[in-house]
């Protein structure tokens, strides 16, 4: 399986931005797809995950009630809504495709290891 991120950019605090994973080789069936970030000098922080067609979402407590994660089957791509932008949300973000019948959950987000090329989001004041 192979994921490509896209849709990264600036943007001020208190914006929005949408973030594109386009996954082939495979079917969404089985699998697990999710987001992490990486920001300078910080930790990897998984922030969300989608599974059994979006039945099973899951988020990180920094993104929660501010990102949305949807799944488009005909296009093969999930997608990462960003509203309501904090400077702290500048990172590279990446998507991962994980095969697994388990469930999205805070312990699944700390699994998100390698992902694409990553895309780079930077908020500004």
């Amino acid at each position: 399986v192979h994921v490509v991120e896209s849709g990264g950019g600036l943007v001020q605090a208190g914006g929005s931005l949408r973030l594109s994973c386009a996954v082939t080789g495979s079917t969404f069936e089985g699998y697990m797809i999710g987001w992490f970030r990486q920001a300078p000098g910080k930790e990897r922080e998984g922030i969300a995950c989608t599974a059994k067609g979006d039945s099973s979402t899951y988020y990180g407590d920094s993104v929660q009630g501010r990102f949305t994660i949807s799944s488009d089957n005909a296009k093969m791509t999930v997608y990462l809504q960003m509203n309501s932008l904090k400077l702290e949300d500048t990172a590279i973000y990446y998507c991962t495709a994980i095969e697994t019948d388990f469930y999205c959950s805070d312990w699944m987000l700390t699994r998100f290891r390698d992902g694409g090329q990553g895309t780079q989001v930077t908020v500004s004041s």
